[in-house]
């Protein structure tokens, strides 16, 4: 099971506070039982796909053995308890992964389960793609963002999407919602920009790290911006 959990904080005394957590929350993970693979993370202004760091929106990705494991640890472990605390707002969102290509600080953290994605062909998917971006490239780079991120941010079918990231400018992750396989994949194939920068990547070879993985949705808890982002999905399954 993975975890995505994002925290919003409002004040700047909350928002220094957070940034010192890149730290200190490391340490907590260190010696935490039964957390696989974790990473905290900052984002970007707007959704995260941006250079400049939002100092109110910052992540933490963590694997686990099972479900229970993962809701008993977000819900109960003190590191958990005192970001929330602090934030105004919290959501987690609850993932199974079904396939996974690449390795994130060399490592490759996501065990896929095949049972999963055979059932799960036409239900909700999360994708889920980290770069670590080659220095000589990074203007080049991000000029083609703000272009993709208008074009996904037009598509109906897209239940959530934000941008987050280890170091800014460098390591870029990307996560995003969509009601079914076949809905991502149009958006993915479409002529446009973000099809142009998928064959800059491969053409140019842009990524010094690349991990592609994709996810069941397994549940959520909390809010963001007042809502759970998986109601958008009910509202089109409906």
């Amino acid at each position: 099971m993975v975890t995505l959990s994002l925290f919003r904080f409002g004040s700047a005394r909350a928002r220094i506070w957070a940034l010192g957590q890149m730290g200190a929350a490391r340490l907590s993970f260190m010696v935490m039982r039964d957390v696989g693979f974790w990473k905290l993370c900052g984002s970007g202004t707007g959704e995260g796909f941006t250079p400049i760091p939002n100092t109110a929106v910052w992540a933490i990705l963590a694997t686990w053995p099972d479900a229970e494991t993962a809701r008993k640890h977000v819900e109960e472990a003190p590191v958990y308890q005192r970001w929330r605390r602090r934030a105004k707002e919290d959501w987690t969102v609850y993932l199974t992964p079904t396939s996974a290509r690449g390795s994130w600080s060399g490592t490759a953290p996501f065990e896929t389960d095949r049972s999963v994605s055979n059932t799960v062909q036409n239900g909700p998917i999360a994708a889920l793609t980290r770069a670590t971006i080659k220095p000589s490239i990074l203007l080049k780079f991000w000029r083609r963002v703000p272009d993709i991120q208008n074009v996904i941010g037009d598509d109906p079918n897209v239940a959530f999407k934000i941008g987050i990231g280890e170091m800014p400018w460098l390591h870029q992750v990307t996560f995003s919602i969509w009601p079914d396989a076949a809905s991502m994949a149009a958006f993915a194939r479409a002529e446009g920009p973000h099809a142009r920068a998928i064959r800059a990547v491969r053409d140019e070879d842009w990524f010094r790290e690349e991990l592609y993985a994709r996810f069941a949705i397994a549940g959520d808890s909390g809010l963001w911006g007042g809502v759970s982002p998986l109601a958008k999905l009910e509202r089109t399954a409906a």
